[in-house]
């Protein structure tokens, strides 16, 4: 038999086996073939911003780093580029079904990939209202083939369907449950306290609330002036906010509920939500951020009308308060249009709602560039925040393991929003003629680019976005 080694000799040989190991795995990264490269783009990353490489294989992110000795299928030039996490839209409108003459998933979610989202989560105020489970199966039916990006379905509550929402949040594709407690567009309305506390008593996930107290708008909708848009603030003032949230927290702390609050609009909100972290989750919007009352309903009438209103500028600036000291949690678009016609209507017989789903990147990258906001701070509202609240499976940062879902935006490139850009069926935007600094150039999708230098390159690949709460095995 053999000799046992000396404790030397097998130190050597210990020292060598590794260094083998060491340069084989070099060499490896090396040579790993990449289905894609992000190459020397200036990348948002948890850690803050790098420029690096981004390698992709399938549908995730396979390695961050210099892969300047790596070869792929394709290589993207990223130099001069910022590359975000794909920015999550978590409130829209698409109006499919029953509305689609004023929007469809298609169109919709075309318009979101040309501005730089790659996920959006859709209300089921829609004609039928989502409120079962076949008419949930129906709109992920319905999305299959059509959508370009990712997706996800609220179901919706009623004071009829609690008992029905335990597995309707259970749903692949679902995101959530919604209750609309102040009556907006559609026919979904749970005002009472006892319905509320109904519903987020038969859930376990986070319900998402339109808050606004029905009892205080039915006593306020005679003020209402014809044809003057800017007594829609007036009708729907800010204590009818402040009842309504007041009452919503009250009823979640009492159940041991979490609750995430939509589209906030005061500076008196933003108060009582400071100090409920505990429980609430916080939305706004860009139109909240940008615009101001009485100019906007002077200036634009009924295209700047929607539920809750634009404010006055206080408003406005104690959610840019609010946004920088970490008070907001997500941001969406409120993505709901109708048509010209139909916001030609003198007041109040014009529908709320406005587009914003594809506006949402360059208007707020303009903030951002104009210092009311980081980039850091956007990527949060977008990805990072979206992916806490709703608990997001594979989205949300740009991580090894994580989709290769990316939104890539050149940040010195100067654009005006116009009616004609936004693809919108309904075919305007509260921002038409918009200045702005920052633009999205690409929408890539689980590794695939879905919108490149302002061109659709891929249709109807978008697949149901995946939640902790409601994993399934896959493949």
């Amino acid at each position: 038999g053999q000799l046992p080694l000396r404790p030397e000799t097998r130190a050597v040989r210990h020292r060598l086996r590794v260094t083998f190991l060491c340069a084989g795995a070099i060499i490896c990264a090396m040579t790993q073939i990449f289905d894609l490269i992000l190459r020397g783009g200036t990348v948002v990353t948890p850690g803050g911003e790098a420029r690096t490489d981004i390698g992709i294989i399938g549908e995730r992110i396979a390695r961050i780093g210099d892969l300047s000795q790596s070869a792929a299928g394709e290589i993207y030039g990223a130099a001069g580029l910022h590359i975000l996490p794909g920015v999550l839209d978590t409130q829209v409108h698409f109006r499919e079904p029953g509305l689609e003459y004023k929007a469809d998933l298609e169109t919709e979610a075309r318009s979101a990939a040309l501005g730089g989202v790659a996920a959006v989560f859709e209300m089921p105020n829609t004609n039928p209202s989502t409120i079962t489970p076949d008419l949930m199966l129906d709109k992920l039916a319905r999305a299959r083939g059509r959508m370009d990006i990712d997706h996800a379905f609220y179901a919706g509550a009623t004071h009829t369907n609690t008992d029905l929402l335990p597995e309707m949040e259970r749903m692949v594709g679902c995101c959530g449950v919604k209750v609309f407690m102040g009556a907006s567009t559609g026919d979904l309305l749970v005002h009472d306290d006892a319905g509320v506390e109904a519903v987020i008593k038969a859930i376990k996930r986070r319900a998402a609330f339109h808050s606004e107290d029905e009892y205080r708008l039915a006593e306020r909708r005679p003020l209402a002036r014809t044809g003057d848009w800017t007594s829609h603030p007036e009708v729907r003032d800010v204590e009818t906010a402040v009842m309504s949230t007041k009452r919503l927290l009250r009823i979640a702390r009492a159940a041991g509920k979490r609750i995430h609050v939509l589209h906030i609009s005061t500076a008196e909100e933003l108060d009582i939500l400071r100090d409920a972290k505990d429980v609430a989750s916080v939305e706004c919007l860009p139109q909240h951020l940008t615009l101001a009352a009485p100019d906007c309903y002077e200036r634009l009438k009924g295209y700047a009308q929607m539920n809750p209103p634009i404010r006055e500028a206080r408003h406005r600036d104690a959610l840019w308060r609010a946004i920088n000291a970490g008070i907001v949690d997500v941001m969406g678009s409120d993505h709901a249009p109708h048509t010209k016609e139909e916001k030609a209507r003198p007041y109040p017989a014009s529908p709320s709602g406005m587009p914003g789903v594809q506006t949402m990147v360059p208007v707020m990258l303009t903030h951002v560039n104009d210092g009311k906001l980081s980039l850091q701070r956007f990527v949060e509202l977008t990805s990072a925040g979206p992916q806490r609240v709703f608990g997001l499976a594979d989205k949300g940062r740009i991580a090894e393991g994580y989709h290769a879902d990316f939104t890539v935006v050149d940040m010195k490139r100067k654009e005006t929003i116009t009616a004609q850009w936004s693809k919108s069926k309904c075919g305007w935007t509260p921002f038409d003629g918009f200045e702005a600094t920052g633009w999205p150039v690409a929408t890539i999708v689980r590794g695939s680019f879905i919108m490149r230098d302002g061109e659709i390159t891929r249709k109807g690949a978008g697949q149901p976005v995946r939640f902790n709460e409601t994993l399934e095995p896959v493949g």
